[in-house]
C-alpha cells in the first residue's frame, strides 16, 4: 500500500499578508538511477504535483505554498534529497487565496484577438 501522507515542511515566524497563494513551476534534474525514489520524496511534500518525468532525470514539479519563503524552504528540501543535482524555479506566481477560488468562465479562457 502507497503512503499518501503529505510531509509539511514548517517555516516560521511566517505572518501570512492578505492571504496569498504562490504556484511555482521547477525543473528538477536528478541521477537517472534515483528517477523514482526522488519522485517519491517530491510527491510527499505538501502542495507540489509532479507533471512530467524523463529518462534522463527531468522533472518538472508544480509547488503550491501560501508564502514565497514556503516555496523557496520547499527548493531547499527538493535540493537536500539524495540524488538530486539541480533545481530550476522557472515560474512564480502568487495570487489572493480568494480569487483562487474562483471560477472562470469560458470566455476568460478563450485568447483575445486584438
Amino acid at each position: 500500500m502507497r503512503n499518501t501522507r503529505k510531509i509539511d515542511i514548517p517555516i516560521r515566524p511566517a505572518p501570512l499578508d492578505d492571504d496569498e497563494w504562490h504556484i511555482a513551476g521547477v525543473l528538477v534534474q536528478t541521477r537517472p538511477t534515483h528517477i523514482a525514489s526522488v519522485s517519491k520524496s517530491i510527491e510527499a511534500i505538501a502542495g507540489s504535483e509532479i507533471h512530467a518525468a524523463s529518462d534522463n532525470g527531468k522533472l518538472v514539479v508544480t509547488l503550491e505554498a501560501p508564502s514565497s519563503r514556503a516555496i523557496a524552504a520547499h527548493l531547499t528540501f527538493i535540493q537536500q534529497i539524495d540524488g538530486v543535482l539541480n533545481t530550476a524555479l522557472i515560474y512564480q506566481h502568487n495570487e489572493m487565496a480568494d480569487a483562487m477560488n474562483e471560477e472562470m468562465d469560458d470566455e476568460s479562457l478563450s485568447p483575445r484577438v486584438h
